[in-house]
């Protein structure tokens, strides 16, 4: 797997603001690629050929992400043939997949935007799929890889790394470092949608924990025909420590006490225990309790559990002084009543009548600013609950 240094939201990434939508964007393709210049063009003509079946307009965020080979070069032929649909973007040397991805998330102007790897194994015909789904009311769409045409080297640890985030974090999926997905921009302007190291793996992760609708469907896969794969086996460790970083970050973040007092008290308790076992093994059989190793464990076991408890606390210290109100839930949709928004904006351009006023001026009725409700409105408007 590839080193990563880069990081922060796509929004961050080198823009200070998002770019407007562009009414003539339909969708948008982000790309990282490394040594892959024989794939650049065939990969582009499979895109432009799909889009131009379904009559949608594009565009395609080439990410050259340290290239050794003539990448760039082609890249950069591309571009000259295409100047409007093609964008690329250039690292002064190898980041990593994240940031690859960071970088072109700034540079989209779509609404709906799409991520695929740059080795052909991923299909453009599948592009209908994942609309079609998004249509349905997903957030993100994600890619299942089957059957899946890669050495048994790569299967096999993504089939046991794969069930174990499905355990662990509660959204089932088969294959969720697929590169091939689908976005809705909200999901990509999420706040908490913080992409560094290798986090790309685990967005759908971070999405579903912020209430967003997560789909997967599966897409054919090509055995790759030109260039070598650039993941190894350093990614399962590393995915593994990501992992249990998204755990965290995803379920004891707002409340870390509850995580390390669990751990202390279930620590200090063993440790209790250990000590109480040595103690009894001291008047049943006479041992002396510094001969007996048992006691070593006790006190390492009572010192863990005041640890932990410590920083569970020093953790709810840093969550309080942090607190930031909007990261605590994630609005999907607000309707607010204009009417009460126009009647009250500007409250000091329209001042109340002075005491001294003649009684002719001051109005003897109030407006009505409300429609009489309906059988239409009523069933069709929410209810509030006013406290």
């Amino acid at each position: 797997m590839q080193q990563s240094e880069m990081g922060g939201s796509w929004a961050e990434a080198g823009m200070s603001t998002p770019r407007l939508l562009s009414p003539a964007t339909t969708l948008s393709f982000v790309v990282p690629m490394m040594n892959e210049e024989r794939n650049v063009r065939p990969l582009y003509e499979k895109l432009a050929a799909k889009m131009a079946q379904l009559g949608m307009r594009f565009e395609v965020i080439f990410i050259d992400d340290g290239s050794t080979d003539q990448t760039f070069f082609e890249l950069q032929k591309l571009h000259q043939e295409y100047p409007q649909t093609v964008e690329i973007v250039r690292f002064r040397r190898n980041f990593g997949k994240t940031p690859a991805l960071v970088a072109g998330f700034s540079h989209c102007r779509s609404d709906v935007v799409f991520t695929m790897d740059g080795d052909l194994q991923d299909d453009p015909e599948e592009i209908p799929r994942f609309l079609e789904k998004l249509d349905k009311g997903y957030d993100l769409v994600t890619g299942w890889k089957f059957p899946r045409l890669d050495p048994i080297t790569k299967t096999f640890p993504s089939r046991v790394f794969n069930g174990l985030v499905s355990n662990v974090t509660g959204l089932h999926l088969h294959d969720i470092n697929c590169g091939f997905k689908a976005y809705r921009r909200e999901v990509l302007e999420d706040i908490h949608l913080k992409l560094y190291g290798e986090f790309h793996r685990f967005v759908p992760v971070i999405a579903h924990w912020r209430g967003f609708r997560v789909a997967e469907i599966t897409v054919r896969h090509h055995p790759r025909i030109s260039g070598v794969s650039k993941f190894g086996g350093k990614r399962f460790g590393r995915g593994l420590i990501d992992l249990m970083t998204i755990l965290f970050l995803t379920s004891s973040l707002h409340t870390p006490l509850r995580l390390f007092s669990k751990l202390g008290f279930w620590t200090f308790t063993a440790g209790v225990l250990a000590g109480a076992f040595v103690l009894v093994r001291r008047f049943a059989s006479g041992e002396p309790i510094h001969t007996q190793p048992l006691i070593f464990v006790c006190m390492l076991l009572l010192i863990f559990g005041f640890l932990f408890l410590l920083i569970g606390l020093l953790g709810e210290m840093i969550r309080y002084y942090a607190f930031e109100p909007g990261e605590e839930y994630s609005i999907k949709q607000e309707i607010l009543r204009s009417n009460v928004s126009q009647t009250y904006s500007n409250p000091v351009a329209s001042p109340s009548p002075s005491i001294n006023a003649p009684a002719s001026s001051i109005p003897t009725e109030l407006p009505n600013q409300y429609e009489p409700a309906t059988e239409e409105t009523l069933s069709t408007q929410p209810f509030v609950d006013w406290c």
